[in-house]
């Protein structure tokens, strides 16, 4: 598979392109996407990243040819625990920085490529987009953060019908039942990607990394942790030079201008 850069200001367009494999990955692919990924948030002058397919296909996980010849050479768990190595902690990564990652889903999205496009923080969706698992008809069971993410998109029901019954969804579905977020002819793909993820990335670093947070973390705390963890992000929000330029701009009538603000470790 091969993984192209495309700079539209300060939002970066990566496109996974690998039609003849169904754009899924191996150890080396994936390794590839994660270290372009990792280097794109790294970048203070990236603030929106939008990830997405081509021809068909967002992407289809991890490639079923790599896992054959892994059972044959007896090295099928040592390839899992390889892919998911690389796979989660870039997922990790996703849910909780400052950039914004806008999932242009022009076409198939299934097993670690469907957690991809969940991992980011809106998904805008083809008419020719299809949303499967396709872990239980291989034997296996869900990865690719799936099981966390899906259901509170959807609900833990509607999630474990999903797994269960090895459904396929289309755009008109996966919009119905909040998998999605948008849904667009195909044409309209990436430019209302890409006008999402320049809207959504133009906020404060703070904001955005605080808030990613804070939503992750609400379904499994009780509201008084919720509210603690509030209170030690708001503080910590309000010592940047970020809340200074909002509030100067509040007070002077203008938007404010976060975009020459890097963020600090």
């Amino acid at each position: 598979m091969a993984v192209d850069v495309v700079r539209e200001g300060s939002t970066a367009v990566v496109t996974l392109s690998g039609e003849t494999s169904r754009n899924s990955f191996d150890s080396s692919s994936i390794a590839l996407i994660a270290s372009i990924l990792y280097g794109l948030m790294d970048d203070p002058e990236v603030r929106s990243i939008v990830l997405t397919g081509s021809g068909r296909v967002f992407c289809a996980g991890a490639d079923i040819d790599s896992f054959q010849q892994a059972i044959e050479d007896d090295s099928i768990s040592e390839l899992v625990m390889e892919l998911t190595g690389i796979l989660h902690p870039l997922l990790v990564r996703m849910r909780g920085d400052s950039t914004v990652i806008v999932a242009a889903i022009n076409g198939a999205a299934a097993g670690g490529g469907l957690g991809l496009a969940l991992a980011c923080d809106t998904r805008i969706a083809s008419t020719e987009a299809r949303l499967a698992s396709a872990f239980f008809r291989l034997g296996l069971s869900p990865d690719g953060g799936t099981t966390w993410l899906l259901p509170r998109l959807v609900g833990i029901q509607r999630a474990r019908s999903f797994l269960f019954n090895d459904e396929t969804w289309d755009a008109s579905t996966a919009l119905e039942v909040g998998a999605v977020d948008e849904v667009v002819e195909s044409e309209q793909l990436l430019p209302r990607a890409i006008r999402v993820a320049i809207e959504w990335g133009k906020w404060a670093n703070h904001s955005k990394k605080s808030t990613k947070q804070l939503l992750d973390s609400q379904s499994s705390t009780f509201f008084e942790t919720q509210l603690e963890f509030e209170r030690m992000l708001i503080t910590q929000s309000s010592m940047t030079p970020e809340f200074v330029e909002g509030v100067q701009a509040f007070q002077e009538k203008r938007t404010p201008d976060f975009s020459t603000f890097v963020e600090e470790e």
